[in-house]
């Protein structure tokens, strides 16, 4: 259907309340944060829809996802856009579907919340806390991130250390549309989940998430210094395995990346590692020592008392590490890689001697599949795309596992159950009409 007529169409069946056509509109919700890559940003920046839906309802999800099929309209779901790949950018334009308006906390139980898909994380977890529970997992963006798009188009996050990441039960159901001439309204559970999670919308609309969530502790923030990398590496192996300390958060750094931290530059020891944690308050004690046996220090430390009142070190760890090198240098991005938990001084030794500081090194130690498993979210210095993807061949080459962060396409990245998904994709989208290109 030519792009006037299905536009006006859909503005006479919606109503100009729920349909966007303003240039302003468009653009700013055609966009992620896509430009975390240079590649991306490249090939992207140009990409948009032609028009946005923003439902309040799931009877408003249905009419539209009805009426995108019967005018064969591609349809790109969209939560609060802080995905780095592109998820949320229409490569065919079509309508984004703006779910940030499905924002409301349908229940929160005991060990468990479901939501609406546009609910903010921070939001969450906040409301959760006053009643004496937290979320598991959540991502660096949680302020900004809602539930649905992190279960869409995330991964893991802050927690995953203790609790793994979106595939290791940490979904318990998900209402999900289908793209059909009459959606269906399926409640997905069990195994069916993982043709849903980090799926970027191509096999479905999710309009309701639920969530396991844990008792609420109260966290201290601590930093602690290493003089060498490697050190402030092990510890934080160390300090992943000790029960004796319940924890969110086990970050090392590499100098010079705590340099670009401004808002934590004063209380940081200059051309010193460091070890960015969220650990329970009883339990700092416990952790100094271990730090002392690595021949590390406490250091900066944010007390329970401040917990969300104030910046913390999360917001310096995962991909916010990525985004403070950018404000330092926008020629830096980023790599998401697997270390081989049996020999990962060994590939970082072997990477820096062949790159040094043109590959910045931070970890995120955390569970996948019930294994502690050493993740790493390497800071690289662009120069070319052939550059970066030399630097790309040489991990695999020792055997560390790249998940590709400069593609939009979810086989390339390696992230989901992509056969599974892709046969899902055929039932409930027959017309390929939702986030093509993407799968």
């Amino acid at each position: 259907m030519e792009k006037l007529a299905w536009k006006e169409d859909m503005l006479k069946s919606l109503g100009e309340t729920m349909v966007l056509t303003d240039a302003d509109s468009v653009e700013k919700l055609s966009k992620d944060y896509y430009w975390y890559s240079p590649v991306l940003d490249k090939r992207l920046k140009d990409k948009k829809a032609d028009a946005v839906i923003a439902p309040k309802s799931e009877q408003d999800v249905a009419d539209a996802l009805a009426l995108a099929y019967r005018m064969r309209v591609p349809v790109t779901a969209r939560g609060a856009g802080t995905g780095n790949y592109g998820q949320a950018i229409p490569l065919e334009g079509g309508i984004v579907l703006d779910l940030s308006g499905l924002d409301r906390i349908v229940e929160l139980g005991d060990g468990y919340a479901r939501a609406q898909s546009g609910v903010r994380l921070g939001v969450m977890d906040k409301t959760a806390r006053e009643q004496g529970q937290e979320l598991r997992i959540y991502p660096s963006t949680y302020v900004k991130a809602t539930v649905g798009g992190f279960v869409s188009g995330g991964s893991g996050g802050i927690g995953s250390v203790t609790w793994g990441n979106l595939w290791d039960g940490n979904v318990l159901e998900a209402v999900v549309y289908t793209l059909e001439e009459t959606p269906r309204r399926l409640v997905i559970k069990g195994d069916e989940l993982f043709d849903y999670i980090h799926n970027y919308g191509t096999t479905g609309i999710m309009t309701e998430v639920t969530i396991p969530l844990a008792p609420r502790t109260e966290w201290a923030q601590c930093v602690f210094q290493f003089d060498a990398f490697e050190d402030a590496v092990r510890f934080g192996e160390a300090l992943a395995r000790e029960s004796a300390v319940p924890k969110r958060l086990v970050s090392p750094m590499e100098w010079p990346l705590p340099s670009f931290f401004k808002p934590l530059a004063k209380s940081l020891e200059p051309s010193k590692a460091a070890v960015l944690t969220e650990i329970a308050e009883h339990a700092i004690g416990t952790a100094a020592k271990l730090a002392e046996s690595y021949g590390g220090r406490l250091g900066h430390t944010i007390e329970a008392s401040q917990y969300r009142k104030t910046i913390g070190v999360s917001d310096f760890t995962w991909n916010h590490t990525t985004l403070w090198a950018i404000k330092a240098d926008p020629s830096w991005t980023y790599l998401q890689a697997g270390f081989a938990p049996d020999r990962y001084l060994e590939q970082i030794r072997a990477i820096k001697a062949e790159y040094g500081d043109e590959v910045l090194f931070h970890f995120e130690w955390m569970l996948s599949g019930g294994a502690l498993v050493p993740t790493a979210l390497p800071v690289v210095y662009f120069s070319t795309e052939e550059r970066l993807y030399e630097i790309i061949a040489y991990f695999r080459s020792i055997g560390v596992a790249i998940f590709d962060p400069h593609t939009w396409m979810l086989e390339d990245g390696g992230r989901g159950s992509i056969g599974r998904m892709r046969t899902r994709k055929t039932v409930n989208d027959p017309l390929s009409l939702l986030n093509p290109g993407k799968l």
